[in-house]
């Protein structure tokens, strides 16, 4: 018997996502309103997966990132148009 541990061997809460989980995951947060919330879900820990709990925060973030990044483009167009608008 040796000290090697392998994947069979290890809890569910530390077995590794193949890469069709990640593909599905990945499909599933795209989707826009039940991804965010999927994604808080799983970013909690509700998955009981380390590894799906660290996925989902990764993917969190970047969805926070880029409603930031469009709020700012955003404000931008808007001042930009307000100012034409009004000559200023």
């Amino acid at each position: 018997m040796s000290d090697f541990m392998n994947e069979e061997s290890l809890p569910s809460k530390f077995r590794p996502l193949g890469p069709w989980k990640y593909f599905w995951l990945e499909v599933l947060f795209s989707i826009p309103v039940v991804g965010f919330i999927f994604a808080i879900i799983f970013a909690l820990g509700g998955g009981g997966n380390v590894n799906l709990r660290n996925y989902a925060r990764s993917k969190f973030c970047v969805l926070i990132l880029a409603f930031i990044i469009c709020g700012i483009v955003f404000l931008i167009a808007f001042f930009n148009g307000a100012f034409a608008y009004f000559g200023g």
